[in-house]
């Protein structure tokens, strides 16, 4: 397999796992949908910092501990889920607990900000690295899938680099969409109500995915 053909073939792949609706999708929109759009480049920012050091230890062969070692699997498994149950019981609990803040916040800032979540890139990057990182799932995708990519003839370190590097830009450019979209469809989404009501979807689907995380073996 010639280096341009891995990175086309790796594209694809990667590609058609990016569009499909998952974990970062339901942050990326809830974060934009609600109006901060700083806090939602930071959670994109966050994603792809989470890619990039998923393919980095990948290509180091650190990553290869997550199969070999179930110890080592199920501390990073226990940590994500705790972590994504964590968050998503706080979005249930906030939508519940503080509707009034919810109707304040469409009042925006010159900035096109709203008052309604703390924090803005810095906080989003925080929670968009963590999601990454603490998903084991991603770390063995990338132990089973990059190596398949990088021609025998080619070092190693630096094919991997390259190749994550394009899931990172497939990525970025892709959550850059979904902030667009989100953005545009935040028009109809104004009421408090309907921001509750995504705050307790959002919430539903990823203590969803803190279950699967956390019920997964392997």
């Amino acid at each position: 397999m010639s280096y341009l053909s891995s990175i086309w073939s790796f594209a694809l792949v990667v590609g058609l796992l990016t569009i499909i609706p998952g974990l970062d999708t339901a942050i990326i929109v809830r974060t934009s949908v609600l109006g901060n759009y700083r806090r939602a480049w930071g959670v994109v920012l966050g994603i792809q910092s989470g890619t990039l050091f998923w393919g980095t230890c990948t290509s180091l062969g650190i990553t290869a501990l997550l199969t070999a070692s179930q110890v080592a699997y199920n501390v990073v498994r226990w940590a994500g889920a705790a972590y994504l149950l964590w968050m998503g019981f706080c979005m249930l609990r906030d939508s519940i607990r503080k509707p009034r803040e919810a109707a304040e916040s469409t009042e925006t800032s010159e900035a096109g900000d709203v008052p309604n979540e703390a924090g803005g890139l810095l906080a989003g990057w925080r929670r968009g690295t963590l999601t990454n990182v603490l998903n084991p799932k991603v770390g063995v995708f990338y132990v089973a899938m990059l190596p398949q990519f990088i021609p025998s003839s080619a070092p190693h370190l630096p094919m991997g680099l390259l190749l994550t590097c394009v899931h990172v830009v497939l990525g970025t450019a892709w959550s850059a969409m979904l902030v667009i979209f989100a953005r545009s469809a935040r028009r109809w989404i104004q009421s408090a109500v309907a921001r509750r009501l995504l705050d307790r979807v959002t919430g539903v689907v990823i203590l969803g995915f803190g279950v699967v995380v956390a019920l997964s073996d392997s």
